[in-house]
């Protein structure tokens, strides 16, 4: 929605438009020693197998089907230790790209999920959407929680509706940089409750590597990629 369309009762003039990654354990060290052991072991199964008829009881012979079935079951258990190492592997893979992928996110501003803004050089944007035209009221709170601005707004229905905020109190006091939170509830014209979603932007200033999947800093708080819903100019 525009300014123009925006209902404004102060001098203020805000515009609107439109898991850490787990070490290998002793329990992964034990699996790929035991699927070298197995491996490295198929000739003596293949011995033990054989002394197994050498001396069964010719009276009472061994049933063949149990030896089938004891070679199938050791190539069962061989292969899934197997497809065990080649998940892990694919794992890793995935995690050193999640790495590559938010590194490329440094220093691009990333729009997320989100209430809180920082205002900066007395100036600070949200993006507001709803389903329907509706009447927002807004209220912007401080780190103390402190109400410093609040007012009410016609928008139109859609996502991604700016909302700029000069810093400027109800009173004209301008309040100084920092991280403000911004909460908005709706109602439609015949008064039912809408709702509302709030997105911020702001620069990525740094990763964390270290946890899985990495985080985004971005004014202060931290995203996962997943919640960069896109990336401005």
């Amino acid at each position: 929605m525009s300014a123009a369309a925006a209902t404004t009762t102060t001098s203020a003039s805000p515009i609107v438009s439109g898991t850490t990654p787990a070490s290998s354990s002793s329990n992964g060290s034990l699996s790929s020693t035991t699927g070298g052991t197995l491996a490295g072991n198929f000739q003596t199964f293949l011995t033990l197998l054989t002394t197994q008829l050498q001396n069964q009881n010719p009276l009472d012979p061994l049933d063949t089907n149990q030896f089938t079935q004891q070679l199938v079951q050791f190539a069962g258990v061989e292969q899934q230790l197997k497809t065990n190492d080649q998940l892990t592997s694919l794992v890793s893979l995935q995690q050193t790209a999640q790495s590559t992928q938010a590194l490329g996110f440094v220093g691009k501003t990333a729009v997320v999920d989100g209430s809180t803004a920082a205002l900066t050089k007395s100036a600070a944007t949200w993006n507001i959407g709803v389903p329907t035209n509706s009447n927002v009221n807004i209220s912007i709170t401080n780190t103390a929680g402190q109400t410093v601005y609040s007012n009410s707004y016609a928008v139109q229905a859609g996502q991604n509706q700016t909302f700029a905020w000069d810093g400027k109190g109800n009173d004209g006091t301008q309040w100084p940089d920092g991280q403000y939170k911004l909460t908005a509830t709706a109602a439609d014209t015949a008064g039912n409750t809408v709702a509302v979603t709030t997105q911020v932007q702001g620069v990525v200033d740094s990763v964390d590597l270290t946890q899985s999947p990495p985080l985004l800093s971005i004014n202060g708080q931290n995203y996962t990629v997943s919640q960069v819903k896109s990336i401005v100019n």
